[in-house]
């Protein structure tokens, strides 16, 4: 039982620190995107220099076949590296990638729809399928529409944030009142 509420006090501090991030990501989108981009340039470079280090440790295990992990580790040192020394590049290429970001997010989500009702009920199921539901639509005229998404991008990305943060709490109240 103390595990449940454990979970549940995670799930609502996720939803509230969610909704503070979606206000925060729409009264400074720019600062935003720019600090979204050194963090994903950092963590390609650290992923990068991670599989050059396995690979060379099983390299000398396996032989030539892992040259292809070897190659792509260097690709991503390299896009990393590239990221960090050229953030506005790098937020050009994510007003690509959040797109598909927010389609692949809203499609998992929304696969889980079944288990949302069983574990949390009717309200949390609602507020689910809309919510996603709106964030795939938004995903998909954002995927096709960049400029758009140049200029949205802050405060569909809060909007967002806020409303997950939102189905966060939402779910955990509904799981520790069926738990009663």
């Amino acid at each position: 039982m103390k595990s449940e509420h454990r979970y549940l006090f995670v799930e609502i501090l996720e939803g509230v620190l969610l909704v503070m991030l979606g206000v925060a990501t729409m009264l400074r989108t720019e600062q935003v995107l720019d600090s979204l981009t050194l963090i994903f340039g950092i963590l390609a470079v650290i992923t990068g220099l991670a599989d050059v280090m396995f690979y060379i440790r099983l390299e000398r295990h396996t032989g030539f076949r892992p040259a292809v992990s070897l190659v792509s580790s260097i690709l991503s040192i390299m896009l990393g590296s590239a990221l960090i020394a050229h953030p506005n590049v790098g937020t050009g290429i994510m007003l690509i990638i959040f797109p598909i970001f927010i389609i692949a997010h809203c499609i998992a989500r929304l696969t889980h729809l079944n288990i949302v009702r069983y574990v949390a009920g009717e309200v949390s199921f609602w507020l689910t399928l809309i919510s996603n539901a709106v964030g795939l639509i938004l995903g998909v005229i954002l995927l096709f529409d960049p400029a758009l998404s140049a200029a949205a991008l802050g405060v569909i990305l809060g909007v967002d944030l806020i409303l997950l943060g939102i189905e966060a709490v939402v779910f955990a109240i509904d799981c520790y009142c069926r738990l009663k």
